[in-house]
C-alpha cells in the first residue's frame, strides 16, 4: 500500500474551473488517510500560486467554494506545495510574492525521484 501521494498539476485549464477543484479535494482525502502528500504546480498551474487568482475562481457553477479554499484545507490538513522554479520565472513569480502556502521549488528531477519512490503513488492532472 502507498504511504505517499505526489500529485502533478500539468494540464489543468484555468479557463476550466470545474477541473480545478478535485486534485485538492482528493489531496485532502489522502491527507487524512495519513498518506504524505506533495503537489507540485508546473507550467500554467503555477498562477495559482499568485495571490488573488485562485480566490476568483469557483469550481462549481453554485461559487460556494474558491479553488483557493480547496487550496488551503489541502495545505492545512498537511500537503506540500511545490512549484517548479522555470515555471514560477516563467509567471514572474517567486516565493516572496506567491501565496503563503507555497513550502518551496522543486524541479522536475525532485518530481521524477519522488514518483519512483517504493510506497508512492503519482498522480497528474
Amino acid at each position: 500500500m502507498a504511504e505517499k501521494i505526489v500529485i502533478m498539476l500539468l494540464n489543468l485549464d484555468l479557463d476550466r474551473p470545474g477541473t480545478l477543484g478535485a486534485p485538492f479535494f482528493q489531496a485532502t482525502v489522502a491527507a487524512a488517510m495519513d498518506l504524505e502528500v506533495e503537489i507540485y504546480f508546473a507550467a500554467g498551474t503555477t498562477n495559482l500560486l499568485r495571490p488573488g487568482v485562485a480566490e476568483r475562481i469557483h469550481p462549481g457553477e453554485a461559487e460556494e467554494k474558491s479553488v483557493y479554499s480547496f487550496m488551503q484545507d489541502a495545505h492545512e490538513a498537511g500537503c506540500r506545495f511545490y512549484a517548479c522554479a522555470g515555471a514560477m520565472e516563467e509567471h514572474n513569480l517567486t516565493l516572496d510574492n506567491a501565496i503563503p502556502e507555497l513550502d518551496g521549488m522543486r524541479g522536475g528531477a525532485a518530481f521524477i525521484g519522488e514518483a519512483v519512490e517504493e510506497g508512492v503513488t503519482t498522480l497528474t492532472y
